[in-house]
């Protein structure tokens, strides 16, 4: 059903996939004209019935059956890709022709890729973030490196052997760089070679961008904001480039907004605007449009905003981000959370990002996830579920020997240094080092710890803080 939705010429498998594909003959998807079997040898099953093109085959340029001509269409599909984002069940997101391309010419644009770059995909291909840079390596001419699954220690290794100039990154995977960069060395190796970062699915910490920063010392370091329904990113901005005077010094969270997290500047060809909430006379749902948006998600119809009061045409129907965001002064994009995952307490709202952010500015905490749970006399109670780096303890009985270690008192007054005000009576327990995900690419770890906490009260997940007031 899906092959005849997006009509496809080119079909790639392996031959795990023979057992169904075999049976796929090319009368019964029109649009097929070649199927290639890839890391087989084989040409058993290369003959006229199967119509197979093998790796060897291809590598020899064997002749294959030519189109009798090429169809231009770039407002059809090209690619579904799966994301379930924040709202648990996956949805297939159909991508375009035109979004595809011309998402990857921005990130040439922006990120300055070329023909010399070797780039190591560090992201799954199942993901936007992946798919989209590879795309545009393909376009630039570039070198590729394919990892089977990201590994810190693998890639460190992968990096150094192949000359690695480029790759993208999320908090989590540089996180892991950092520390298995570390073990290996007394101090740190650095590798001069990488030239080109780009992070997305999430900011880094200033701690974060610092050790980056050692381990890169030439990288250009990038940071982007972005979704599956947009085919990848919206904005971008520059966290550090060595070329530069103002940049040599990395993004801190002294430029940091006073609200919401900054984001940069919309591509050039991206539309952006903020839908203003009702009570509010900057802040609302973040909207877009433009070639980059999806055709929809599949077997569903496109739920779009229409913010002008003119007919309707294609080209004033906005995407709802589902992001709650506003504009600087400089005309940057400063993220303030999902709209429908604002936590309502005592009469406040909250949003986790905002908090999540503060809290992995802390030396001693790598992640953080924040949720909202049923509370009797608030609404919601404000929960955070904080990971530690290694070699810090979590205590509330004050030890001087031991430098790295973490208390509620600590944390609390970290949280109001920050402008967080409003936490009091902190309590702690002590738990497992857990933190969840889903298999589709998307890290949604808060709809799994609401449903664990409010179902199963007895498991607690690393360090978990309730926090009984908040922002008052």
């Amino acid at each position: 059903m899906a092959m005849l939705l997006v009509e496809p010429v080119l079909l790639v498998t392996d031959e795990t996939c023979v057992s169904w594909c075999i049976h796929v003959q090319n009368g019964d998807i029109p649009s097929l004209k070649w199927r290639v079997l890839m890391e087989s040898t084989s040409t058993e099953l290369a003959n006229d019935d199967n119509q197979f093109l093998t790796t060897e085959m291809i590598k020899q340029r064997t002749l294959v059956p030519s189109l009798p001509m090429y169809a231009w269409a770039p407002d059809d599909a090209v690619v579904i890709c799966f994301t379930s984002g924040t709202t648990g069940r996956p949805k297939g997101v159909t991508i375009s022709h035109l979004a595809f391309i011309t998402q990857s010419l921005a990130k040439i644009a922006i990120v300055g890729y070329g023909e010399d770059d070797v780039y190591l995909h560090t992201s799954p291909l199942v993901h936007i973030g992946g798919l989209s840079s590879a795309m545009a390596m393909l376009m630039v001419g570039a070198c590729h490196v394919l990892l089977p699954k990201f590994d810190a220690k693998t890639a460190l290794q992968v990096m150094e052997h192949n000359r690695i100039t480029c790759f993208i990154t999320v908090p989590a995977m540089m996180a892991d760089l950092i520390r298995v960069n570390r073990r290996t060395t007394k101090n740190g190796a650095e590798n001069r070679c990488v030239r080109k970062i780009l992070n997305g699915g999430g900011s880094l910490s200033t701690q974060l961008l610092q050790e980056a920063v050692k381990i890169f010392p030439c990288a250009k370091i990038l940071s982007a904001y972005g979704m599956t329904e947009a085919c990848s990113s919206l904005t971008f901005m520059t966290l550090h480039d060595p070329t530069q005077e103002s940049f040599k010094v990395t993004y801190s969270l002294v430029n940091q907004p006073k609200q919401g997290t900054c984001v940069g500047k919309p591509a050039p060809h991206i539309e952006l605007m903020i839908k203003l909430d009702e009570n509010s006379s900057r802040v609302g749902k973040i909207l877009t449009r433009g070639p980059h948006t999806m055709l929809g998600y599949w077997g569903h119809q496109l739920v779009q905003e229409n913010v002008a009061s003119s007919e309707s045409r294609s080209n004033e129907a906005w995407l709802d981000t589902g992001d709650i965001g506003t504009f600087d002064e400089f005309g940057n994009l400063c993220l303030i959370g999902r709209s429908n995952g604002r936590i309502k307490t005592g009469g406040e709202n909250v949003y986790p990002e905002e908090v999540e952010a503060v809290l992995v500015e802390h030396p001693g905490i790598v992640s953080a996830v924040v949720i909202g749970v049923i509370d009797a006399r608030l609404g919601e109670m404000v929960v955070a579920c904080v990971r530690l780096h290694e070699n810090w303890i979590w205590s509330d009985v004050e030890n001087r020997k031991q430098s790295f270690q973490l208390s509620s008192e600590t944390l609390k007054h970290h949280c109001r240094t920050q402008n967080l005000t409003g936490f009091w009576n902190m309590e702690s327990d002590l738990g497992l080092e857990l933190f969840l995900g889903c298999s589709c690419g998307d890290v949604a770890p808060a709809d799994w710890l609401r449903f664990l906490f409010n179902n199963y009260l007895e498991l607690y997940f690393v360090f978990l803080f309730i926090f009984k007031s908040i922002l008052i």
